[in-house]
């Protein structure tokens, strides 16, 4: 299945969104996990100036029909979060590459940038 994928951004393997901004990478889910998990309804983040690891479980994303974990795509420290998400998490659904980002990280290791996908790499991924 071939997305509209912003041509930009980069892509996990557990379907998070990486947009980077100088030493600041943007994060989300993807169009496709969010029509995988259906109508959100509500995210758990993690707290401002926390720092985790590349891999390490940051929240969860609950819907109607699961819960998932939101995994850290890149080592850092998380310096903001989407507060409109605690209002409405349906943007999520709505729009996962724009108003539906979850948080930022000020990036540690910018050597984990390139094990990320690009646009391509993850459309065949999900083909």
């Amino acid at each position: 299945m071939i997305m509209n994928l912003p041509e930009n951004f980069l892509f996990t393997d557990d379907h998070e969104w990486v947009d980077i901004n100088g030493d600041v990478a943007t994060i989300g889910i993807t169009d496709y996990a969010q029509g995988e998990l259906g109508d959100i309804v509500f995210i758990e983040f993690p707290d401002l100036n926390t720092e985790f690891q590349k891999g390490k479980s940051i929240g969860t994303i609950e819907a109607v029909k699961t819960v998932a974990d939101i995994y850290m795509p890149l080592s850092g420290k998380i310096v903001a979060l989407n507060d409109e998400l605690n209002n409405d998490p349906s943007l999520v659904n709505n729009n996962p590459f724009d108003k539906g980002w979850m948080l930022k990280v000020q990036i540690m290791h910018k050597d984990e940038v390139s094990e990320l996908m690009n646009t391509e790499k993850y459309n065949n991924f999900t083909s």
